[in-house]
């Protein structure tokens, strides 16, 4: 508390202004606040050094500050319904003047506890009454030109409704593998201060900070710690848990320590217990006759990782009897089930499976189970067609295929699919058609780390990228085919033909996928490759494997509550195939944590919740899963960093890989933003952001979605970016040297009439703008649609609009009239030729400026 004194005048006009004034007293509780070390999340950080996190650590000598705007917010997850009684504002220099403390019981809805007016800074004490599992402080006026900054922000009141769970007498550390930061001798090991011998101690070398750490074997309920002291103590000191050994939150801070044998109360829960000296009481180093751990009985208990992989994971091997029926069965069912629930995952067991013809539907994916492709053998083919649509490939979307390999009984493999049906480390022993049966129309595709030994031909499909591969030969191509890294692609010849050819991929990384050891399932997580050309196998030099178990599997019936315990404790996520609604957003706060999906496993946000957020982290792995938008408007469905993102991940970068967005089709859907990235340096490998044009739930405002991709922070990389149809911009780049190597994009076909997009004197928002504030930016082959069924007269702009500085670069950009359904006047700015007609010919710039 800062004690401050004031005049008499200004004593009696508080007194005056006691209904809105909060008192600046201490917190009357001595107890741990409820809200120390918990989830938290802020509408804005103003730097990496100021995170949410802070606010809620226990330590006032770390802080959370918001951006400088007056609407910011502060919100905590208690974990569990509290009874809140009492707030505690621990203010910085730059105060809330007015401001509201709210809670609420799913994150959504907000209940006033207090409004403070006319607030003055210092520590705030707010006296509440309320039931709830958020707290919030949401801002109104600022005291000062800066954000938000609070020191602490303090919740105390109680849990539960029965009697609580006992502290156990039991030390949970006793023989638990132990480490410190240093050691004095060989005589004073670490494991000396859990072996239950009053009579050894761990000591570090003489300096500050040391750290001594004890790994429980599993994530605990933590109620009380007992440090028995040499000689040789600490003044200064923090008792912190961490469910991986490399986060860690502040369950006490301790100061003025005077050594000998303390216990401390504590709450919270975490595999490691850490205790983190900062300030020596003596010249020696920090020494520890004892530490104790003592954990609670009656707490809930951990979420558990591994397990099966539920009913919709159908694993097969070569014996399987009746394999093609199984394939036929599901593909009977899903085969126009266009927004249908099913959802289905094949998993192939290592072997050669002979005579099998595999077609996929809609939401099913097929997937070998070795390390490379070549573990899994299909001397047969994996098959998509169009017959269910009159050979009209272009809403074959939402499916997969992936790291096996294939001899085509023909010689060529059909692949006839559009958006969102990623090919990725297939190794086809001959060539692969692109076009359906009859070369009808299609409007794909996405191939990824894959050897064709024989000729690509799309025939009709209408654009395509190919990453880090290799190719036997390509032939035809209708608009725009773009290839990076991939040995044996066609040259450029954007000026005549539809390829963008570039020798390498700057930065990539491949997808993680699920494999067999023996008989034990692992999550292989590809290494980070520079400047890449050809597949990342047989080699799969770099990388990590991650066992079943350290994955929380979700399945059927699980919760977003149960979900973010399990990433809390530091389980990553492997959703089974399924829908699953969410109450609450899905908080990945860990650094490379992974969240992957099988079967196009689907997440509905409902009530307008945000489906996830991922912090400002380094190297969260986001992967094969759909996000489709609630029929109660979220305002972002998947955020990467809060706002005002800064770290440096340039070394371990976010990736988000084969990760969608719906919004309506299923039904009516909105989302004001579908993806925003805050993060610098991540990368976006393969994604469709759609508004639906087709389907339940589709009109102008029906299933309105203003923006389909915001980037803010720097140096993002965007390697086969598909985004259609949203009300206003499709992309809108703001951060600063983004890159983007192919761009898929159609218009929105229900603009209603041009003055529903004419904005600051344009007809039309552009697929894709660069913020005016930009100044180096790069693009290459580009490509925006129109196809204005509801007004055809409409004549749009531009498809691009960049700003005219040296170093923003556009390569090989293209813009088409669909049969006439409206025109686009240029290119990019005021250049490039209109399209006209009915000949769905392009018009095309290939540099700019």
């Amino acid at each position: 508390m800062r004690l401050r004194l004031r005049s008499l005048g200004v004593a009696l006009a508080a007194t005056a202004a006691l209904v809105t004034l909060p008192a600046h007293t201490p917190a009357t509780a001595a107890e741990t606040p409820l809200s120390q070390g918990k989830a938290v999340t802020s509408s804005s950080d103003e730097n990496a050094g100021t995170p949410a996190a802070y606010a809620v650590d226990g330590s006032t000598a770390t802080r959370w500050s918001s951006g400088a705007s007056d609407d910011q917010w502060l919100r905590v997850d208690l974990g569990a319904t509290a009874s809140v009684t009492q707030i505690v504002l621990n203010w910085e220099t730059a105060y809330g003047k007015d401001y509201k403390v709210q809670i609420s019981a799913d994150g959504s809805t907000w209940t006033d506890l207090k409004s403070v007016t006319g607030g003055d800074g210092g520590t705030d004490t707010l006296d509440v009454s309320g039931q709830g599992r958020y707290v919030r402080m949401l801002g109104v006026h600022r005291a000062t030109q800066w954000g938000y900054s609070l020191w602490e922000f303090q919740v105390f009141g109680s849990t539960g409704t029965g009697q609580p769970g006992t502290c156990s007498t039991a030390n949970a550390a006793q023989g638990r593998p132990s480490s410190a930061s240093s050691t004095e001798n060989a005589g004073t090991p670490a494991s000396a201060a859990f072996d239950g011998d009053a009579g050894t101690r761990w000591s570090s070398q003489a300096a500050d900070p040391q750290w001594l750490q004890v790994d429980l074997g599993s994530v605990q309920s933590l109620c009380k710690v007992d440090l028995t002291w040499e000689a040789a103590y600490a003044k200064e000191f923090q008792l912190q848990a961490s469910t991986d050994g490399q986060t860690w939150t502040t369950l006490k801070s301790v100061t003025g320590a005077t050594g000998g044998s303390a216990s401390y109360d504590v709450s919270g829960s975490g595999r490691y217990l850490r205790v983190n000296g900062t300030v020596r009481a003596t010249p020696y180093g920090y020494s520890l006759w004892e530490v104790a751990v003592h954990t609670g009985s009656g707490s809930v208990p951990p979420v558990q990782g591994g397990g099966d992989l539920g009913p919709n994971v159908i694993v097969v091997d070569p014996s399987t009897p009746n394999l093609q029926q199984k394939f036929d069965q599901v593909f009977a069912q899903q085969e126009s089930n266009q927004f249908g629930s099913g959802r289905y995952q094949f998993l192939l067991k290592p072997g050669t499976y002979n005579g099998i013809n595999a077609q996929l539907g809609f939401y099913t994916s097929i997937s070998g189970l070795g390390l490379n492709p070549d573990d899994t053998q299909i001397n047969g083919d994996i098959t998509v067609d169009a017959g269910w649509f009159n050979g009209n490939a272009t809403q074959n979307f939402w499916r997969s295929a992936e790291n096996l390999a294939l001899r085509p009984v023909s010689g060529d493999d059909r692949w006839a699919v559009a958006q969102a049906a990623p090919f990725r480390r297939i190794h086809v022993q001959g060539g692969l058609n692109l076009a359906p049966n009859g070369y009808g129309w299609a409007s794909g595709g996405y191939i990824a780390d894959s050897k064709i030994d024989g000729t690509v031909g799309p025939y009709s499909q209408q654009q395509w990228y190919t990453r880090d591969s290799s190719v036997g030969g390509w032939t035809n191509g209708v608009w725009n085919m773009t290839f990076t890294g991939v040995q044996g692609a066609p040259a450029t010849n954007f000026d005549s033909g539809p390829y963008t050819t570039l020798d390498n991929t700057p930065v990539s990384r491949e997808k993680p996928f699920l494999y067999l050891d023996g008989s034990d399932y692992k999550v292989f997580v590809p290494a980070k490759r520079t400047n890449a050309r050809g597949v990342s196998w047989p080699a799969n030099t770099g990388g990590t494997s991650l066992p079943l178990s350290q994955f929380y599997v979700v399945k059927a019936g699980a919760t977003a509550e149960t979900i973010n315990a399990a990433l809390a404790q530091g389980l990553n996520l492997l959703f089974t195939p399924g829908v699953y609604h969410l109450d609450r957003t899905i908080e990945v706060t860990r650094a490379n944590t992974v969240v992957l999906g099988l079967g196009l496993a689907t997440l509905v946000p409902d009530n307008g919740v945000d489906a996830m957020h991922v912090a400002d982290v380094d190297g969260v792995r986001l992967a094969g899963f759909l996000i489709d938008a609630g029929s109660v408007n979220s305002d972002t469905l998947l955020q990467i960093g809060p706002a005002g993102s800064s770290a440096d991940h340039s070394a371990n970068p976010t990736t988000m890989q084969d990760v969608f967005v719906r919004i309506g089709g299923a039904g009516p859907g909105l989302a004001t933003n579908s993806v925003v990235v805050n993060s610098d340096d991540a990368i976006i490998d393969h994604t469709w952001l759609w508004r639906a044009d087709h389907g339940d739930g589709v009109g102008w405002d029906t299933n309105r979605a203003d923006y389909g991709l915001k980037v803010n922070g720097d140096d993002v990389l965007a390697t086969g970016l598909f985004v259609e149809h949203f009300n206003k911009y499709d992309v809108l780049w703001s951060g600063e040297r983004g890159r983007t190597i192919f761009f898929q994009n159609e218009k929105a076909y229900d603009v209603p009439n041009a003055a529903a997009v004419t904005h600051d004197g344009i007809v039309g928002y552009a697929a894709y703008k660069v913020a005016d504030t930009v100044n180096e930016h790069e693009a290459w082959g580009l490509g925006s649609y129109c196809n204005f069924t509801t007004d055809s007269t409409i004549v749009q702009a531009h498809g691009f609009q960049v700003p005219v500085k040296s170093g923003i670069k556009m390569h090989d950009l293209l813009v088409i009239s669909l049969g006439g359904k409206g025109q686009y006047a240029h290119v990019v700015n005021s250049t490039g030729a209109p399209t006209s007609g009915t000949d769905t010919v392009p018009s095309k710039v290939t540099l700019f400026p």
